[in-house]
């Protein structure tokens, strides 16, 4: 694990700034699915008054408690956990989709959105060989040019590969589960989802 110039750097950190960015004026309470251990849901805080982080993994959820961000971690799972419908501006997911029933967790998500809330999601796929050859291979060189500049962390959080959907099967899942939303493609194994729920 090597961190250069005091920043930490991976390929779900390189995609954070997409989430960031979505995220709508005036947004008060927002949730990140799959906190691990805080990073995505500190720089939420850093626009949004009122920030939770849900996660299943115990030691994770510990290093997000030891920053003292005021944001609220829960030890838990995000499809049971008793959150309020329609309760968010902002609902947030980086790397945690392939954790769970993609299309469960689609649907979770839009249920917790509030009218005019903001779904961004960043996500792994499984390519298929030989039509995904060219692009996993230029990520190879992409992604070794940024950890030569920046290095690599090695979040703590525990991982699952290969991913369960493919990637044509995600757009479809949020094709049809979040009709309008955008689904994008990335260069270093991730898809984004952005997504408005219409008001009411």
């Amino acid at each position: 694990m090597t961190v250069k110039n005091g920043k930490r750097w991976n390929h779900n950190i390189h995609y954070h700034p997409r989430i960031l960015r979505a995220v709508p004026d005036g947004a008060q309470r927002a949730l990140d699915v799959g906190c691990g251990e805080g990073m995505l849901a500190r720089g939420l805080r850093q626009a949004v008054p009122h920030v939770t982080g849900i996660d299943l993994d115990a030691p994770s959820i510990g290093q997000a408690r030891e920053h003292p961000d005021d944001v609220d971690y829960i030890l838990g799972d995000f499809l049971t956990h008793p959150f309020t419908p329609a309760s968010f501006d902002v609902v947030a997911s980086v790397a945690t989709l392939h954790h769970m029933d993609a299309a469960a967790g689609l649907a979770r998500m839009r249920e917790l959105l509030c009218p005019g809330g903001v779904l961004a999601i960043v996500g792994l796929a499984r390519s298929a060989m030989p039509d995904d050859l060219p692009r996993d291979l230029a990520g190879v060189v992409v992604g070794a040019l940024h950890r030569a500049m920046k290095g690599h962390w090695e979040h703590p959080s525990p991982t699952v590969w290969p991913p369960p959907v493919t990637y044509p099967q995600m757009r479809a899942l949020a094709a049809e589960i979040l009709p309008g939303s955008q689904y994008r493609r990335h260069l270093l194994w991730r898809y984004s989802i952005t997504w408005r729920r219409p008001q009411d």
